[in-house]
């Protein structure tokens, strides 16, 4: 394939992604970085992901700024950003195969869970700084960070415009984070750094796309599409790809 077909199949299914993001709040990152692996490699794809997420995640949260909750995010970037330094410094150290089945078996036993407790006990705010430190070394290590909070979000009883711009906020912290480690690293070559630009407008086109489809959903058919998304999400994880 050249590159330019690359890059065209790349931002078509990163705007398809970026969509899906928007109107469930998470999964799209996961298939991005498939879809990324596939086309790039893995040592280009995490980063290049990173960088694409600033992007898809920056989107959601200014296309639904007026619903974010900011005493949670205080919280969660507390636990967030040094465990995202530290897993984005020791990426490329650390085996992550078996984190990810971990995490894989974590969210199917959530989804039951929430299947036999549709109204879970609201975590407090401070919770959410070890909920972010979870996500945050999760997401440098994985490369997306949403299945891992939305749970946690869901419980708060955050949903629509409140859930997505709360999860893109706090997931544009894990990104920033992960960007500065991995620059430190060495994995922001200039290749990867072009691939994230190229991408970036299909990206915020979907972003946007999501926010007016979210507008005309219900309140139940949205945690129904989160929780498929982490179903998704764990089988992905569970397959190990």
């Amino acid at each position: 394939m050249s590159i330019v077909a690359t890059l065209l199949t790349a931002s078509v299914l990163a705007f398809g992604l970026a969509w899906l993001s928007s109107v469930g709040g998470m999964g799209g990152g996961v298939l991005m970085l498939l879809v990324f692996t596939a086309l790039f490699g893995l040592q280009v794809a995490v980063p290049t992901l990173t960088l694409t997420q600033l992007a898809s995640n920056g989107g959601r949260a200014w296309f639904n700024r007026r619903d974010v909750q900011w005493r949670v995010i205080a919280w969660y970037a507390a636990g967030a950003v040094p465990f995202a330094l530290a897993g984005g410094l020791l990426l490329p150290y650390l085996p992550v195969e078996p984190l990810k089945r971990v995490l894989g078996a974590f969210l199917i036993a959530v989804v039951v869970w929430r299947r036999v407790r549709p109204k879970p006990h609201a975590p407090a705010d401070a919770a959410f700084a070890a909920i972010g430190a979870g996500a945050g070394l999760g997401s440098s290590l994985l490369g997306a960070a949403g299945p891992l909070a939305a749970p946690f979000f869901l419980a708060k009883g955050l949903v629509a415009g409140a859930y997505i711009g709360t999860e893109a906020t706090a997931s544009l912290l894990i990104h920033l984070t992960k960007v500065a480690a991995y620059g430190a690293g060495s994995l922001l070559s200039a290749h990867v750094l072009q691939l994230g630009l190229v991408l970036t407008p299909a990206i915020v086109a979907g972003a946007w796309l999501g926010k007016r489809t979210v507008t005309r959903m219900s309140p139940r058919a949205f945690v129904l599409v989160i929780e498929a998304g982490m179903l998704l999400a764990a089988i992905l994880f569970l397959a190990g790809m």
